[in-house]
């Protein structure tokens, strides 16, 4: 019997064989081998959902329960690492091209016509579009981080199942604003993706300011823990969960930040990214 924690997995999986069923058949159609974009860019969507995996099994899983910082840990790699490297690895098209025909044609008239899927189509368009995605993705980040929404999660595994799913679905969401991802395009010109990546970070930054300079353990779950691994505290151990998502929370916005700068700066002619002439 598949339990609720098992299913991330699955879908991983289905996924995985997917995505590399559709690299294969666009590699036959096109008769040549896939090009070098396109092998980067299923690279990172490896990348992407290895880090899924072990942010979701082994050590990381288990010791989750007794350790906020490796919790920590497993939201920031969902948000923050894998969801930016699915996003650049674009794998929309290879994982709905190996589906059925009738299968795809199906699903498209219904998503495009079905009336009851209308709030639907309405909510995706507006997640779609850049101030709503970055808006959701940071309320997403600090409503389970509130203490009450944390331990309730951690009690009920369906509502951890879901918390670390939208960590990744709203992950998701906000880099492809960022990144190109096609069939997806970022809306955003380059120079407006810098500060659209600073501002998801300085939500980060203050939550995990919060965890640092809190004068007492926030979440009952582990304040309340006879036993931790190494001895620490429960305030170290919140410490550390807020070194960690202020460290590696930010590594992938640092990253971009920096990016865009070179883009900036190095742009030819004297122009910025978005083709504005400067002095």
């Amino acid at each position: 019997m598949l339990s609720l924690d098992q299913l991330p997995l699955l879908l991983i999986c289905v996924a995985l064989a997917l995505h590399l069923l559709g690299e294969r058949r666009a590699a036959v159609k096109l008769r040549r081998p896939r090009s070098r974009e396109a092998r980067w860019r299923a690279a990172s969507f490896y990348a992407g959902l290895a880090l899924v995996i072990v942010a979701l099994e082994g050590p990381v899983d288990d010791n989750s329960s007794t350790l906020l910082w490796v919790h920590m840990l497993q939201h920031v790699l969902l948000l923050s690492v894998a969801a930016p490297l699915i996003a650049l690895g674009a794998p929309w098209m290879s994982i709905w091209r190996p589906l059925p025909l009738g299968f795809r044609r199906a699903v498209a008239k219904t998503v495009a016509r079905s009336r009851a899927l209308a709030p639907l189509r309405l909510l995706g368009r507006s997640l779609g579009r850049p101030w709503p995605a970055l808006i959701a993705c940071s309320a997403i980040l600090v409503i389970w981080h509130v203490p009450a929404a944390y331990d309730f999660a951690l009690a009920h595994q369906g509502v951890h199942v879901l918390e670390h799913v939208t960590f990744l679905v709203f992950g998701i969401l906000l880099w492809i604003q960022v990144f190109e991802s096609p069939p997806l395009r970022p809306r955003l010109p380059l120079s407006a993706r810098v500060y659209y990546v600073l501002a998801f970070d300085v939500v980060c930054w203050l939550l995990s300011l919060v965890l640092a300079f809190a004068s007492r353990p926030l979440y009952p779950s582990y304040a309340h823990l006879a036993h931790r691994p190494g001895g620490l505290s429960a305030l170290a151990d919140q410490q550390i969960a807020a070194g960690v998502m202020l460290g590696l929370g930010s590594l992938a916005a640092t990253l971009y930040v920096f990016y865009g700068l070179y883009r900036w700066l190095g742009a030819p002619g004297g122009s910025t990214p978005d083709g504005r002439q400067y002095a």
